[in-house]
């Protein structure tokens, strides 16, 4: 669960960010408005850069990804809030940073697998960029504590938000 004063998960507590607007209730969330929707997410996918984690620090059902893999988060895109692949014609967060932030992503079912268009893509828990920095509307973790609780998340696994 996640709250202002953290994340408790697997009977732990962890420091973490949301989106540098806060966290809204749901329904007023919309692309580009850096909130972090509450509610309950189930975590839907993992994804890590093979050139920095290795497989064998993640649970089985991780996906690698690499340079050519983005994230859509063009409302007018038939693929809004999928991953995609370069070259790409609309609006898109490149997956492959040159800083840490994405090396492990677990991604929510925010706005999945039918999305609607503007109400936000992409509510991912990852790596934060500086201890508390806020995020554009995900969750973020430092590194190793990512990494702990992404061993532990099983198919039931939710992501829960409040304000």
């Amino acid at each position: 669960m996640v709250g202002r004063w953290g994340l408790r998960a697997f009977g732990r507590r962890f420091a973490c960010t949301v989106g540098r607007g806060g966290i809204v209730p749901a329904a007023r969330k919309r692309e580009g408005d850096g909130a972090t929707p509450d509610g309950t997410h189930r975590i839907v996918g993992m994804l890590y850069r093979p050139d920095r984690i290795a497989a064998t620090a993640l649970p089985d059902w991780a996906l690698p990804y690499g340079p050519p893999d983005l994230w859509s988060d063009d409302p007018k895109d038939e693929d809004y809030n999928l991953m995609v692949r370069a070259p790409h014609g609309y609006g898109h967060e490149r997956l492959s940073r040159a800083d840490p932030m994405y090396d492990l992503i677990l991604i929510t079912d925010w706005n999945w697998p039918q999305s609607v268009a503007g109400w936000g893509s992409a509510i991912f828990v990852h790596s934060w960029r500086r201890p508390l920095a806020r995020t554009a509307g995900c969750v973020a973790l430092a590194r190793a504590d990512l990494l702990w609780i992404a061993n532990r998340i099983t198919h039931q696994t939710r992501l829960i938000i409040r304000g």
